[in-house]
């Protein structure tokens, strides 16, 4: 995005992994975390950022009497912070649909499964339970569907013969830190953008599966 650096909000409310990916690559990845929001206070990502020196702001959801009243207190938060770019990191809040339109294009969302399979909470189970041969996570951009962005990048990892989903799904996080950078890294150098509700690569739409990525 032109000659500098693309400014991102990271949204939290657990522990911070992909938060650290994001922290880790950004020194060389073209991008600048500005601020970092939860809506968890005992969410261990807050002391990532504190450690980086990233400032960062608490919203519980607890505090709030509507789940309106919190989309409209975390989009003012946003929109104070003014951001190229909303990256959801482990953030396990539906989002209202007036911050996905004003950040229509500018906001990702990082899923533990190869979407459209498994939306959704318990992914490891689930890809278990049905037989899958491979599982792995997704990046996309956020629109109002859950999990149902226009899909950017997987990363593929084969699940191995009587695999439990504890195992299955701390494989599966690597993965995630591994394709979220580099996801981000494309929208913050500018070949990556939304155009039309078609994730778009280089000038190119980018295939309906997304840019496959194996780990």
């Amino acid at each position: 995005m032109s000659d500098q650096q693309c400014c991102i909000v990271v949204i939290i409310s657990g522990n911070g992994n992909n938060l650290q990916a994001l922290i880790d690559a950004s020194s060389h990845s073209g991008y600048t975390i500005s601020h970092v929001i939860s809506n968890n206070p005992e969410a261990f990502g807050l002391e990532r950022a504190k450690r980086c020196g990233i400032p960062s702001t608490v919203l519980n959801h607890r505090d709030f009497d509507t789940r309106a009243e919190f989309d409209d207190a975390l989009h003012l938060a946003i929109n104070s912070k003014n951001p190229d770019l909303v990256a959801l990191a482990g953030f396990m809040r539906i989002l209202g649909p007036d911050i996905v339109s004003n950040y229509s294009g500018r906001m990702l969302n990082i899923h533990p499964s190869l979407l459209p399979k498994h939306p959704g909470i318990n992914t490891h189970q689930r890809a278990l339970d049905a037989g899958d041969h491979e599982h792995g996570a997704t990046v996309h951009f956020v629109t109002e569907e859950l999990d149902g962005g226009p899909i950017i990048a997987q990363c593929r990892i084969t699940i191995n013969a009587d695999e439990p989903a504890q195992e299955l799904g701390a494989r599966v996080l690597l993965s995630e830190q591994q394709l979220y950078p580099i996801v981000v890294s494309w929208f913050a150098s500018g070949r990556l953008c939304l155009q039309q509700n078609k994730a778009m690569m280089d000038g190119a739409i980018i295939p309906c599966r997304g840019l496959q990525i194996r780990a």
